[in-house]
């Protein structure tokens, strides 16, 4: 057993959190000096909440809106903190070939997991099929010097897939910034560790079993100053005729991602890569999938239903770990 520091014997473990995008956030730290834990949760509340307002599909008022209800070729000023993802996110959009695309609104909303539907909507899916764009993430057009954009089609913007991520990689810069070196920063299913914990250990954080109905832990993964992102398609889904339709879209399909992928965990150094690169993987399928994330150097993992049971597969730290940290 590693020996504790004197630093270690001296921290105290806290845990800050809060309600936002229709889930939580939550900060584990071990503090080594006095924190003004209501001020720090008011400053990662308020991190959260300007991600949130930014980027909401849901919020009337929001900038994502007032994108989407822009009129084609004009341009938009958008908060540099929204830029910064959207300039991401086609960035993974190019590299993908379009497995992750944030152009695909209208669909989301068109299969019932957007704002504007909570079921399947039929004649909204012909629609959304019929007016989709083509690798739409190319009519994005984005001028980082005056801070605007511009949609050369009539797109409709969804930053889903990578703004939890962001609001994480938010919360640890607030951290950062108040000296805080040990913390393991959670929203949903991204996470990002800063630091070790204060004894000097990684922070264990566990890999989800992909199982409908319950909370399971398929293995576990330790972290330091790493961030890790899951996209599933065992929590969000509808079912049709005994069909599972995942929340994740398959933009070259129009429809939900549909192979045998039941989740893709990915590791990056900030979570609004992981998440967004997490949700191509499970997109572009187990094998272009595997070959990109091979191509790039990307640490991933893919949980694949294969005969009734889950295989694994597995690139960096999941190859080698694979049995050990990550499924034993």
């Amino acid at each position: 057993m590693p020996k504790m520091s004197s630093e270690a014997t001296q921290a105290t473990r806290r845990t800050l959190h809060g309600p936002t995008m229709g889930t939580r956030w939550s900060v584990t730290l071990d503090e080594l000096s006095a924190t003004n834990c209501d001020a720090l949760r008011h400053e990662l509340a308020a991190a959260v909440q300007r991600v949130d307002q930014q980027m909401s599909p849901w919020k009337a008022d929001s900038d994502l809106v007032r994108l989407n209800q822009a009129p084609v070729e004009s341009w938009v000023p958008l908060p540099s903190e929204m830029l910064a993802v959207l300039e991401c996110a086609l960035g993974v959009a190019r590299l993908s070939a379009g497995a992750f695309d944030p152009t695909v609104g209208a669909l989301v909303d068109a299969w019932g997991f957007g704002a504007a539907s909570q079921q399947p909507d039929p004649a909204a899916i012909q629609a959304a099929r019929s007016d989709g764009q083509v690798a739409g993430y190319t009519q994005l057009e984005l001028d980082l010097t005056t801070g605007r954009v511009r949609k050369h089609a009539a797109l409709q913007v969804d930053l889903c897939g990578i703004a939890k991520g962001y609001a994480v990689d938010c919360m640890a810069a607030v951290l950062r910034q108040r000296g805080v070196h040990h913390a393991l920063v959670a929203l949903d299913g991204e996470l990002r560790a800063i630091g070790p914990q204060a004894d000097g250990q990684p922070w264990p954080v566990a890999v989800e079993s992909p199982e409908q109905g319950r909370r399971a832990v398929h293995g576990v993964i330790e972290l330091q100053d790493l961030a890790i992102a899951t996209s599933g398609d065992y929590r969000h889904f509808w079912d049709v005729g005994g069909t599972r339709l995942a929340h994740t879209m398959d933009p070259g399909r129009c429809a939900p991602a549909k192979n045998d992928i039941a989740s893709v965990t990915v590791l990056a150094r900030e979570a609004m890569d992981a998440d967004a690169w997490a949700t191509a993987l499970l997109v572009a399928g187990p094998g272009a999938g595997f070959a990109l994330a091979q191509r790039l150097g990307l640490e991933a993992l893919w949980l694949l239903r294969r005969e009734g049971r889950i295989v694994e597969l597995g690139l960096g730290r999941f190859a080698s770990e694979a049995g050990a940290a990550a499924g034993a």
